[in-house]
């Protein structure tokens, strides 16, 4: 007879997993985190990780895949409303995308210095698309809303909000060098983030058909701490969710 697997229990024991490597990238970091800590941190056997997740590697695509879910979900009722302009909705993605990176600074430059290194270029080039199939409906739906409401010039929405998340995609690369720059050599890298957004910006407004400053793709007060000051340690919870800073569901 063939065994009956319980779905709730098995996605629950992978979230589990997951937690449990979100609260030692906190704690100890990528390098002196070993799968042994994730197991023992869960209570679970070594080959129950196994079970789950092929390699260390394995589960830190998994946190990343998990925390675009979190972004896409976080940011899906910010365009949701339909009584709110889409120029409005399209500021608002923005900034909450922006707050919801700030909230959890610390864990994202943890991962930066793994996900940025050569070892994982072509594991990085494999997950945009994923990264895109997840953000990309959500844009679409508020660059159509755009082109009815004639305050974006927007003919092709779907195939635009592709290019508009490969342009943020970019934007995210360049800065996380920045950062990780920053963060080994201690130099001031906050007038080359800042002309990097100014570029990005200037180039999503030609391609939306806007004027000039019409809208804001990263908030200074977003940027700037990232290369003023160590990031904060965040208060942990059981579950691995970070605590304090701007709530995105607040916004």
């Amino acid at each position: 007879m063939a065994r009956t697997v319980d779905q709730a229990a098995h996605a629950g024991r992978r979230t589990q997993f997951l937690d449990a490597a979100e609260i030692l990238l906190h704690t100890k970091g990528y390098e002196r985190m070993s799968v042994q800590d994730v197991w023992s941190q869960v209570g679970a056997s070594k080959g129950a990780f196994y079970h789950y997740f092929a390699s260390k590697q394995a589960l830190i695509e998994a946190v990343m895949e998990r925390m675009a879910d979190q972004i896409a979900a976080a940011l899906a009722p910010l365009v949701a409303d339909p009584d709110v302009p889409a120029l409005e909705k399209l500021q608002s993605f923005f900034t909450g995308l922006g707050r919801w990176k700030a909230q959890r600074r610390e864990l994202l430059v943890a991962l930066l210095r793994v996900w940025q290194s050569d070892d994982n270029a072509v594991v990085r080039q494999k997950l945009r698309p994923g990264i895109a199939d997840r953000i990309a409906p959500l844009l679409a739906g508020v660059l159509e809303q755009g082109a009815r409401e004639a305050s974006l010039a927007v003919t092709h929405p779907e195939a635009t909000s592709r290019v508009v998340v490969a342009l943020v995609q970019d934007l995210n690369d360049r800065l996380a060098e920045l950062i990780l720059s920053f963060d080994a050599t201690g130099r001031p890298g906050l007038p080359a983030a800042q002309e990097t957004v100014a570029a990005h910006t200037q180039a999503l407004e030609r391609i939306l058909g806007l004027a000039g400053h019409s809208v804001v793709l990263v908030e200074p007060a977003v940027l700037s701490p990232w290369f003023t000051a160590a990031p904060t340690a965040p208060t942990v919870t059981a579950t691995g969710s970070a605590i304090g800073g701007d709530d995105i569901s607040t916004l």
